[in-house]
């Protein structure tokens, strides 16, 4: 994703992230690389999902929302396995 993201953390998000292990600044690193994008619509908001890689190495599925300008981070987690094969054979 092109030029400069403002993110919209709080409690509730930075919660859930944890859940999974993983830290704001690696749903930050996924975003601000070359992820793999798809969208959906559900009751008027668009989540986005992203497979993309962190600067250690670490694939993630990290799920957010466009709001007031600035992105709303969801949920975020390990690729499984397959997603991990596709994503690597998209970098090489």
């Amino acid at each position: 994703m092109a030029g400069a993201m403002e993110f919209d953390w709080d409690d509730h998000n930075t919660k859930r992230l944890r859940s999974h292990r993983v830290s704001r600044h690696e749903f930050e690193e996924v975003l601000r690389g070359d992820p793999d994008l798809e969208y959906q619509t559900e009751d008027g908001e668009v989540p986005y999902r992203a497979l993309g890689t962190t600067q250690r190495g670490r694939i993630l599925i990290v799920v957010w929302t466009p709001r007031d300008g600035r992105v709303r981070a969801i949920i975020a987690y390990n690729a499984g396995s397959l997603y991990q094969k596709l994503s690597r054979k998209i970098r090489t």
